[in-house]
């Protein structure tokens, strides 16, 4: 059994600005971190909320009603819900230390293409977790945050040589959002993962339920699997 604390770090994306091509913000895919809270919680973790800078905002697209359960509409409208009140007070990455922490689970939003790759406390974070034999895990947009975590003991990228899946270039075409990644010049999933050693898996379709585990090293491909994300990453600190 392990002996790494039962506390995970879920890390939100501070970047809330323009990003789609009718002029709408980006921010948080909010089930991305709703869901996964969920299961933590579920499971006896204490899970603390953190951005770069202590702020956030919710990518309006995905409180759509196609991506919200009736659960996660009723908690959204809650301000006094567990998760709305974590939300709120969200902590600043710095100031938390992160020896406290067991797992980290990057949720994601488009707008984590802009900021996790320079997120330096955030990718602390989960470089002390990793050197402390915890789990490092990522869904849809969060998994840009792993190139940049790097192996202490190896200098390399957490991701180097590990197979690992995250939203995908055909996922970008069909949205109609890779004309934009490119217009601020981000960087897709695909090719950060491909840039840091890794091997990319995808799922038949873009928008299925599809997760993979290497070992420490958990990773999922867009919101529907933000559950199994956390499922996974759970056992895999269970097996720890």
């Amino acid at each position: 059994m392990s002996q790494l604390p039962k506390r995970a770090l879920l890390a939100i994306t501070s970047y809330s600005g323009p990003f789609y091509p009718n002029g709408d913000p980006t921010g948080l895919f909010y089930t991305e971190a709703l869901h996964p809270y969920n299961v933590l919680t579920a499971a006896g973790f204490q899970v603390d909320l953190a951005s770069e800078t202590g702020t956030y905002g919710i990518d309006p697209h995905s409180i759509d009603k196609m991506f919200m359960t009736e659960a996660d509409t009723a908690t959204y409208n809650d301000p006094a819900s567990e998760f709305s009140l974590k939300l709120k007070s969200i902590h600043k990455a710095s100031d938390l230390n992160p020896a406290d922490y067991g797992l980290f689970f990057a949720s994601a939003g488009h707008a984590t293409l802009f900021d996790y790759p320079t997120a330096k406390a955030l990718i602390n974070i989960a470089e002390d977790v990793w050197a402390r034999g915890g789990i490092v895990s990522a869904v849809c947009h969060g998994p840009a945050i792993l190139p940049h975590i790097m192996d202490r003991k190896t200098g390399k990228s957490i991701v180097n040589g590990k197979t690992v899946t995250g939203f995908t270039d055909l996922g970008e075409e069909q949205m109609g959002l890779m004309d934009a990644i490119k217009k601020f010049g981000l960087v897709p999933i695909s090719e950060g993962a491909a840039k840091a050693g890794a091997i990319y898996k995808t799922p038949d379709g873009p928008f299925d339920d599809f997760t993979v585990t290497d070992g420490r090293l958990v990773t999922g491909t867009n919101p529907a699997s933000a559950h199994s994300t956390a499922v996974k990453a759970l056992a895999a600190f269970n097996a720890l």
